[in-house]
């Protein structure tokens, strides 16, 4: 079966592929990797490796250098458009966390039959058979004497 989403981030593609795919020359590829502008990951032996995200980017740097941006003006628009990316990460990991602790927040407990502790979700009315009873014993009138 193949995956239909493969992952934009796997580096998989030889630097030769990856020139066919962006419509470069490989020697352009080395270029942009020396500027910083695309990095590919590298094999054990050194090979560069990119992945769809780094065609995706050699395509934008290519149509933009094309338009007439400059290489150090496209090299800030990725590290901004990377920079982005991380901090969209950054705050769906944030959102994340505060619905987890929303969820926490709004446990109620209550004991069970055996005495045990339940969790209830928010809102719901505890079963008759598992509702606390709070006992006190009545001040007894040999009590209030000894005062």
């Amino acid at each position: 079966m193949v995956d239909e989403h493969p992952d934009e981030e796997a580096p998989i593609f030889a630097i030769a592929v990856a020139a066919e795919l962006a419509g470069m020359h490989p020697q352009t590829l080395r270029q942009y990797d020396r500027l910083g502008l695309v990095v590919p990951g590298r094999t054990q032996g050194g090979s560069r490796r990119y992945s769809l995200r780094h065609v995706k980017q050699l395509r934008e740097v290519g149509s933009l250098s094309a338009e007439g941006m400059s290489l150090p003006a496209i090299s800030r628009l990725i590290e901004l458009e990377n920079e982005a990316r991380g901090l969209r990460r950054r705050v769906a990991e944030l959102e994340q966390r505060l619905q987890e602790e929303l969820a926490r927040r709004s446990r109620v407990f209550a004991a069970g039959a055996t005495g045990s502790v339940v969790t209830l979700r928010h809102g719901t009315r505890v079963r008759r058979a598992t509702e606390v009873v709070l006992w006190r014993p009545l001040p007894s009138a040999d009590a209030e004497s000894d005062d």
